[in-house]
């Protein structure tokens, strides 16, 4: 029998797809849940598809690849879209893509399906990560076959194939949630008109900043060759690391974001993220490298950071030219390394100190006081230099 690897949450959607590719493709349907720290109920996952019949079910758990592989890499490039977006769903698909080719291939699927929408970026990003990964293997976008034409087309094809319909914490039909570790992003229903404040409900990871404690929490992170490897002097695994980052930004407010950006499709969508733990590391990352690294190589990585969010975005992280500009990133991690000393508090990241072993800062030039190592008399000759470069175009 023909088999389909399917990227499977349990949620509404993908059970959905999971019944219609039964029907329309006559094909044994593999249930595939990347584990990258969304929030994740096994034993639904696993009731859910067994009843709809799938024999085979796989959930893997990716968390610390996830982080090292992928989040760390794009922290390290401080890769922001449009200004605002820390790229949380979009880094996510790359694995979850290369991951289910993978699976394809060991179980000699002829197929993989996603359950993207058709007028969102993550179509792309998976069937980017699929094609260069497997190109002999099938690509099935139900979003774009399908006669569903809407939500209420969705849930009326749930419930005449007895597929549990979810609700939101005001007994509704949910949100658009997508989560992993580093992030949480929430879309649609009426976030859909930009004139709509967020109600506070919809957030999950962090709380409003009035409501968030009045102490101060402070917080020590540890770098090495250019990633955090500590939280307060103990060392953890990337994924614990970044978890309990996020517990600490969450309880103080960190992290939300509301935001219009412009998809790669060409579509404007709204949407309200969370990054808390990842808001953290980005601020605490600046800080140890504007200590550790000379004025020509930080400008030369703020030079190229656009392009390379651009390309995180669109799904290009397997791309030639995303991994060239990660060379041009990381030249020099190896004296990224020390300590920074964060303040987090309703909301607000402050920076209390940054410390580091690296000679790139050095005390004895930025000193007021008169010393002998930096020579005052060649200021004269640089301004009158840069005087003459007005005039040219």
């Amino acid at each position: 029998m023909k088999k389909i690897v399917l990227a499977y949450s349990g949620g509404l959607d993908t059970s959905i797809i999971l019944r219609w590719l039964q029907e329309n493709y006559n094909a044994e349907v593999i249930a595939y849940t990347s584990d990258i720290g969304q929030e994740i109920n096994r034993k639904k996952i696993i009731a859910n598809a067994k009843r709809l019949g799938v024999k085979n079910i796989i959930i893997e758990d990716l968390k610390n690849i996830f982080v090292k592989d992928y989040v760390f890499p794009m922290i390290r490039a401080h890769a922001v879209y449009e200004g605002s977006y820390l790229l949380g769903t979009s880094i996510a698909r790359p694995l979850i893509g290369k991951r289910q080719i993978e699976i394809a291939k060991k179980f000699r699927a002829f197929a993989v399906a996603h359950g993207a929408t058709g007028k969102g970026n993550d179509q792309v990003r998976f069937e980017l990560a699929y094609a260069f990964f497997g190109k002999k293997i099938k690509v099935i976008a139900p979003w774009r076959e399908w006669k569903l034409q809407s939500r209420t087309d969705l849930i009326k094809y749930a419930k005449k194939n007895k597929i549990p319909i979810p609700k939101d914490k005001k007994g509704a039909p949910p949100f658009s949630v997508d989560d992993n570790i580093f992030h949480t992003s929430t879309e649609g229903k009426n976030l859909e008109n930009p004139k709509n404040s967020a109600p506070e409900y919809i957030f999950q990871r962090t709380v409003s900043p009035e409501k968030a404690p009045n102490k101060k929490t402070i917080v020590k992170i540890g770098f090495r060759n250019g990633d955090p490897v500590s939280i307060n002097n103990k060392r953890l695994k990337p994924a614990k690391l970044l978890d309990k980052l996020n517990s600490i930004a969450g309880k103080n407010g960190v992290g939300r974001v509301d935001l219009v950006e412009n998809r790669f499709i060409g579509i404007k969508s709204r949407g309200v993220y969370e990054t808390p733990g990842g808001t953290i590391l980005y601020t605490a990352h600046r800080a140890i490298e504007s200590v550790t690294l000379d004025k020509k190589t930080m400008h030369d990585k703020e030079r190229v950071m656009p392009l390379y969010a651009e390309l995180v975005y669109n799904g290009y992280w397997f791309s030639k030219k995303r991994i060239n500009l990660q060379k041009v990133i990381d030249k020099k991690r190896k004296y990224v390394s020390g300590e920074v000393k964060l303040k987090i508090y309703k909301g607000n990241i402050t920076i209390l100190s940054r410390k580091t072993k690296n000679k790139a800062y050095s005390m004895k030039k930025v000193s007021f006081e008169e010393n002998k190592t930096f020579n005052k008399t060649k200021v004269e000759k640089f301004i009158k230099f840069h005087s003459k470069q007005l005039k040219k175009a």
